[in-house]
């Protein structure tokens, strides 16, 4: 029998150019998202990429932007975790 691989996927709204990286909350189902780093040259994706690496203790390999690439409104995809740990795991 194969195993199948484990995805979360997290809907976040960015704001980027906010004076710390945090997470904020909920904005409806999607989590509010501050990033330190502006909107330029892919540095906020790379910000929030690294920002779910290290709260889900996963590699940066295994976290990566599914849509909204160029946008506020993102849905970000990490493999290897559960997606029922991510509401534990976000809220802690």
């Amino acid at each position: 029998m194969e195993k199948v691989p484990v995805k979360a996927r997290i809907p976040v709204r960015v704001r980027p150019r906010a004076k710390v990286t945090s997470l904020e909350g909920k904005l409806g189902e999607a989590y509010k998202l501050r990033l330190a780093a502006p909107p330029v040259d892919g540095k906020a994706n790379l910000a929030c990429i690294r920002f779910f690496a290290e709260r889900f203790h996963v590699p940066v390999s295994a976290v990566r932007i599914l849509r909204g690439q160029t946008g506020r409104d993102k849905v970000v995809e990490i493999d290897g975790v559960d997606p029922a740990a991510v509401e534990r795991v976000l809220n802690s």
